[in-house]
């Protein structure tokens, strides 16, 4: 019997099916070799699970026991430099409680993202589009109204916006438009488009009416010998025009008709063609300024749009009007509101990917409905935006579920308990789009070192002022590349090179250290064959070794079709593995330029954003789009930013600042030099072609694009604290001071120093390659692990201020040593 033929991201053709069938390498792979070949490289054998370039790091590979881990290092992944090896150190043990490490997103409104309530949402009475017509960006959060809240029978507005009501042509006045609205809208349009605006506004949302000569009230006529109408309006496509479930009545003899219901609108509503177009605006702030400016100014009833000739088209909001309402008094219809929720997810101690399996899972929705605009860490409380689909449920509905309401949970218990299994949602809002990845401008955070030892508070100071005069290497940190014995960016090459087997096998591999059951699933497979029992072992949790059990169980245990097995992996989690290997070569890359020229300055053949071009906002893998008000526009296509290779009559244009470093891929230059032969190096070892990252699959065509070397934190403070049992809190999460927890203990006679740091990071910057350069300390999980069992504070756990009694003559020797 022939293998099956699966339909995944492309139709497979005969050929397909036939080399899946018979396990052969693919046709990329084999070009790989041969491009290997031409460049002169042998391709010795090589067992090892890190890539073949690990030779070319200069150290030695991790040694491989049986029965035990594999103990990754940061030399083992590319990180092996410092901005000064001589410069200030500070001694400090890095998470070693999850609430030494809050994160906190940061969104395209710059503003940081906390949870502000744990009260259940209610869903306004007036109609939803009139509550979230503000045409914000979906991360917009506190430039809209959100979902009412309803403890103790009130309905208290938002901190952020009140709910909008539309402005009635008939009763507007002059007072509607204040003269500070000219004045601040002058920055951006002429004057005769500002009144081209305030007579659109002061008009109101729906359109003047037009005199037709009376021909609208006439009866279409009916075709002869026909029972079907000739001509009749057509309705709007979307639910807002059918007036909810009213919409369905059926329009015989001109009865009922679309929108003739109960509840409709009693037919369709003028099309508004309304609009004020500003000039070109070829300077992205400008245009942003004016984006947020119209938001505010008109409290969301009007949306801006940039156009492709960059200008700015202003329109009222769809909804902005009064039709639409479910009744005067009544809850307007569920179906009616816009299609997602936006909620703030507070986690801790999970990654971002199992977070939103174990929602999915609550929610009963697939997990692709969900979505975030950045990954967050694991070890840590992190507080970020998620986006729901929400399939027709409301925001109670939502919050009920998350929160696990029903019979052995009452609604109290989610306002007086923590979140099961480290999860609150808080702060539900409708909204008209979804979030995508790179929709944040970075992350806020709170970091505490415990144990601290340093020469004097002086040289504390001189090394967080290093930081923050002179940054730190925006290396890719360890949580890039995993914490289990094989590294995402292993299988990412194993992608890269359509090496569909093997990515498997990495996959499924068994892992030192694990959960007993996960270990116990793996071996039902690998050793048993038994996919059932398998399946029935494994956690919810481990999201990709999962997809592709249930991909074998749903092909009655036929494995051959890896690379169809692979497609059932969320999108997301694949494109982790294949981002970790960029950023692998990004890491050694960067090593090797600052081994070789320091970071003082810029050398000729670095590469740097072109100062004529505007500088562009998507050198990240998970690169921001630019500010819209109006989410439902389609995304312009990625435009390769200009790139100058900098020469000796370039170099006093330009700091270190400004030098960034390609991640490999499609549509982007290499420096000049031997660090340009050193990328074409490092690829070519590993079986890529350095001048083709496109492949048959479009998911797994390498996109490159651009990162800086060195990154200058935004915002950067400290502050000394002291403590005596290593297992009382140093820092509250947002969860816990709205329950109303003890907060940090604080012991100014306590026996160890703290240092707790503050700081906020631009997109994709790490703040444990952060905290890297001030202790100049590995930050490798095992690592971190032995510092924290071999530190002096252990002695004391539990203690609480008992010991800081037995102690407190002995801390000022802390310090000294």
């Amino acid at each position: 019997m022939s293998a099956p033929i699966i339909l995944r991201e492309r139709d497979q053709d005969d050929g397909d099916a036939e080399r899946y069938a018979k396990r052969l390498k693919t046709d990329s792979t084999h070009e790989s070799e041969l491009v290997a070949q031409e460049e002169g490289q042998s391709q010795p054998t090589w067992d090892h699970v890190l890539p073949p370039s690990h030779s070319l790091l200069g150290v030695p590979l991790p040694e491989v026991k049986p029965n035990s881990a594999i103990n990754f290092l940061e030399t083992d992944v590319g990180i092996s430099e410092y901005i000064g090896r001589g410069e200030a150190k500070i001694e400090g043990i890095i998470k070693q409680r999850f609430t030494d490490f809050l994160v906190f997103e940061v969104n395209q409104d710059s503003n940081v993202i906390h949870i502000k309530t744990l009260e259940k949402p209610q869903s306004s009475n007036d109609a939803p589009e009139e509550q979230n017509a503000e045409g914000a960006r979906p991360d917009a959060e506190d430039a809209v109204a959100p979902a009412k809240l309803a403890p103790e029978g009130t309905v208290p507005s938002s901190d952020a916006a009140a709910p909008i009501e539309p402005p009635a042509s008939e009763e507007t006045t002059t007072d509607s438009w204040p003269e500070s609205f000219d004045t601040k809208l002058a920055a951006f349009l002429t004057p005769s488009a500002i009144d081209d605006l305030k007579k659109m506004f002061l008009e109101g949302p729906e359109p003047p009416l037009v005199s037709d000569s009376g021909w609208a009230g006439r009866v279409a006529k009916v075709a002869e010998g026909s029972g079907e109408v000739s001509e009749e309006p057509q309705p709007e496509s979307d639910a807002r025009s059918r007036g909810g479930r009213g919409g369905r009545g059926r329009a015989r003899d001109n009865r009922g008709g679309r929108g003739g219901g109960r509840g409709g609108r009693g037919g369709p509503s003028r099309e508004d063609t309304r609009k004020v177009v500003s000039e070109s605006i070829e300077s992205k702030d400008i245009r942003t300024a004016m984006h947020k400016t119209v938001r505010e100014l008109f409290k969301g009833k009007l949306d801006t749009q940039a156009n492709d000739d960059s200008q700015i088209v202003i329109k009222w909001a769809r909804g902005a009007g009064r039709d639409g309402r479910g009744g005067r008094g009544e809850k307007a219809p569920r179906g009616t509101y816009p299609p997602y929720v936006h909620f703030t997810l507070q986690k801790t101690n999970r990654d971002t990917q199992d977070a939103l399996g174990h929602l999915s899972r609550l929610l009963h929705v697939n997990v692709k409905d969900l979505t975030v605009a950045g990954t967050k860490d694991k070890r840590g409380v992190t507080t970020q935006r998620v986006s729901l689909r929400r399939n027709n449920k409301t925001v109670e509905d939502v919050w009920k579920l998350a929160n696990g309401i029903g019979p052995q949970r009452s609604p109290q218990d989610a306002l007086s308990q923590r979140g099961e299994r480290g999860i609150r949602i808080s702060d539900l809002v409708y909204r008209k789009a979804g979030l995508e990845l790179g929709m944040l401008k970075g992350n806020a955070f709170v970091i505490t070192l415990r144990n601290v030892k340093v020469e004097s508070m002086e040289v504390l100071d001189e090394a967080m002022n290093t930081i923050k005069s002179k940054g730190f290497i925006n290396y890719y940190g360890m949580q890039r590349f995993g914490t289990a014995s094989v590294p995402t960016h292993a299988i990412g090459l194993a992608l890269l090179k359509s090496d569909w087997n093997k990515a498997i096998d990495l996959i499924l591999q068994k892992r030192h250290g694990e959960h007993p059951d996960v270990a116990a699933a793996r071996d039902a497979w690998l050793e048993e064959k038994d996919l059932d029992k398998a399946l029935r072992l494994l956690p919810r949790r481990v999201v990709a070794e999962r997809c592709i059990l249930e991909s074998f169980k749903k092909m009655k245990g036929d494995t051959r079709n890896a690379m169809g097995a692979l497609s059932t992996i969320p999108r997301n989690l694949r494109l982790m593995y294949i981002h970790a290997y960029q950023s692998y070569v990004w890491n050694a890359i960067v090593s090797e330029r600052i081994r070789t020229f320091g970071t003082d300055k810029p050398v000729v053949g670095d590469l740097v954003f072109d100062k004529d071009v505007q500088k562009a906002d998507r050198m990240e893998v998970d690169g921001e789009e630019e500010e819209v008000s109006n989410p439902q526009r389609n995304r312009k296509p990625y435009i390769p930013p200009k790139i100058k290779t900098l020469t000796e009559e370039d170099l006093d244009k330009y700091s270190i600042f400004d030098v960034v470093m390609p991640l490999p891929g499609t549509d982007v230059a290499y420096p000049g030099g031997v660090l340009g032969e050193r990328y074409r190096q490092f690829l070519l070892m590993d079986g890529l072609d350095p001048d083709n990252f496109v492949r048959r699959q479009k998911e797994y065509t390498l996109n490159g694009s651009y990162r800086a070397v060195l990154h200058l934190p935004k915002e950067l403070s400290w502050s000394v604290m002291r403590y005596t049992d290593p297992d009382v809190s140093l820092a509250q999460s947002d969860e816990d001071k709205l329950l109303g927890f003890d907060p940090p203990a604080v012991s100014d006679e306590g026996n160890f120093m703290a240092l707790q740091i503050k700081l906020t990071l631009g997109t994709a910057a790490y703040a444990t390659m952060a905290l890297r350069e001030i202790t100049k300390t590995d930050t490798s999980t095992h690592i971190q692990t032995g510092l924290t069992q071999a530190s002096e504070d252990q002695k004391f756990r539990g203690t609480g201020a008992e010991a800081t009694e037995v102690m407190a003559a002995d801390s000022d020797e802390i310090l000294e040593e």
